[in-house]
C-alpha cells in the first residue's frame, strides 16, 4: 500500500474514531436520550460524517451547486465535533470514565456538550470576521539606508476555493491596499486543494498589486491542489512564484522562496529541501536577504539564518486556529506565531489570513502581517498590534 493511502485511510481513521466517541457520549446525556433517541442520533452523526468527504467527491466530479454548502456544514462539523471531543473527554478525566459520580457524570457530559456548541458559534463569527492588521519593524543588517521604511505586506494561508471565495479576496485586496505596501508576499496555500471554478478568483487575484510586485511561494495545500496547476494558476494573475530561488527586489535588498516540503511527496527525502534552500540562498547577494518559507520550520530557520538570510516570512500554523488545539500545534512548531529571533535573524510567522476547514477561529483573529524593513543605521522600532 503507498503512503499516500495509507495516510488516507489513517485519518479516515481518525475521523470515525472520534465521530463514535462523541456519538457515543452524546447519547448517554438524559435530554438527548429521552428527546432525540439513538436511532435518530446515529443518523445524525453518520450524515456529519459523511458530509465533508461527500463535498470533496462531489467537488470532484463537477457538482459546484450543491458540494460548496456541504462543505460548509461538513467544515463546521469538524471544529464542532473537536470542540465536543475535547469537552467529553475533560469530563472523562473529572469523573474517570463515568466510574466517580455515576449519576452526575451523564448529566456534566450535557453541560460539557452546550458549553462547547456555545464555543463553535464563537468560533464560528469570529472565523467569519475580518483579520486583523499587525505591525513589525525589522531592523537588517545590510539593508541600504535608502530601502530604509520600505513596507511589506504579508498574506499566508488565504485557502481560496469553495469555503474563501471571490466576495472575501475582494476586501482582503481593498485591506492590502489601504495598507499602501511596496510589495505583498504571500506565504503559501494560496488556494485549498482544489482550483474547480478558479476563473473567477483567479481575475479578482489580479487586482492584487504592489509598485515591487506580488511575491508567493507554494504551500502544503498548494501541493495538493498540484504545484504546476497552482504556479499557472498565479502567475496568470500576475503573482511571481518563487520556487527556490531568489530575486533582486529592489537594489541592496533580496527576496528568496522555498515550496513547503509537501511537494516533495510523502516519501520525499529531507536532503532534497535542505538542497532547495541552499539553491534559493546561493551566490552572492550583497545587501539583505528575506526568506518565504510557508512552513516556520526551526531547523529551516537556523539554515536560512547561516545563510546571511535577515528575515524569514512564515504561516501554515494557523496559530492553532481553533482553541485548544493550538496547544498541539505550539507541540510540533516551536516557531508558532508571531515574533522570534533565530541565529540573529528576525522569524515571523502570521496567523493567515483565511481559515482550513472550519470557518472558524478560538481565540485569535485571522492577522495580515504589514512589515516594515530598517535599515542597521536605524533604531529597531517596537513591535505593535492593532
Amino acid at each position: 500500500m503507498t503512503p499516500p493511502a495509507i495516510f488516507f485511510l489513517v485519518i479516515i481513521g481518525i475521523w470515525s474514531l472520534l465521530n463514535t466517541y462523541v456519538g457515543w457520549r452524546l447519547g448517554s446525556v438524559p435530554w438527548i436520550a429521552a428527546h432525540i433517541g439513538p436511532r435518530l442520533l446515529a443518523t445524525a452523526i453518520a450524515l456529519l460524517w459523511l458530509s465533508y468527504p461527500a463535498a470533496r467527491l462531489l467537488s470532484a466530479r463537477g457538482f459546484h451547486g450543491i458540494a460548496p454548502p456541504l462543505e460548509f456544514v461538513g467544515a463546521v462539523w469538524i471544529g464542532a465535533l473537536f470542540l465536543l471531543f475535547a469537552a467529553l473527554l475533560t469530563t472523562e478525566v473529572l469523573t474517570l470514565g463515568g466510574w466517580l459520580w455515576p449519576q452526575f457524570a451523564p448529566v456534566l457530559r450535557g453541560w460539557a456538550a452546550l458549553a462547547a456548541v456555545a464555543l463553535a458559534c464563537i468560533a464560528l463569527v469570529q472565523g467569519l470576521r475580518p483579520p486583523v492588521v499587525r505591525d513589525f519593524e525589522v531592523r537588517m543588517p545590510g539593508l541600504p539606508a535608502e530601502r530604509d521604511g520600505l513596507t511589506l505586506v504579508v498574506l499566508s494561508d488565504l485557502h481560496l476555493g469553495a469555503l474563501i471565495g471571490e466576495g472575501w479576496l475582494t476586501a482582503r485586496i481593498a485591506q492590502v491596499d489601504a495598507l499602501h505596501p511596496d510589495a505583498v508576499v504571500i506565504a503559501g496555500d494560496l488556494v485549498d486543494s482544489d482550483l474547480d471554478g478558479s476563473s473567477a478568483l483567479q481575475s479578482v487575484l489580479k487586482r492584487l498589486r504592489a509598485p515591487l510586485g506580488v511575491w508567493a511561494v507554494l504551500g502544503n495545500h498548494d501541493a495538493y491542489a498540484g504545484p504546476e496547476r497552482v504556479v499557472r494558476f498565479a502567475e496568470a494573475a500576475d503573482v511571481h512564484v518563487l520556487r527556490n530561488r531568489a530575486v533582486e527586489l529592489a537594489p541592496g535588498l533580496h527576496l528568496a522562496g522555498i515550496d513547503d516540503p509537501a511537494t516533495l511527496g510523502f516519501t520525499g527525502p529531507r536532503a532534497a529541501g535542505d538542497r532547495r534552500l541552499a539553491t534559493a540562498l546561493a551566490g552572492p547577494r550583497p545587501g539583505a536577504t528575506i526568506l518565504i518559507a510557508h512552513t516556520p520550520d526551526a531547523r529551516t530557520a537556523e539554515a536560512a539564518a547561516a545563510a546571511g538570510a535577515g528575515l524569514m516570512l512564515s504561516g501554515h500554523t494557523h496559530g492553532g486556529q481553533i482553541w485548544p488545539f493550538g496547544h498541539l500545534v505550539h507541540l510540533r512548531f516551536s516557531l508558532f506565531a508571531g515574533r522570534y529571533e533565530v541565529g540573529g535573524m528576525t522569524v515571523l510567522v502570521g496567523r493567515g489570513a483565511g481559515t482550513w476547514g472550519p470557518r472558524m477561529r478560538l481565540w485569535r483573529p485571522g492577522e495580515i502581517l504589514r512589515v516594515r524593513l530598517r535599515s542597521a543605521a536605524t533604531t529597531a522600532g517596537a513591535v505593535r498590534a492593532t
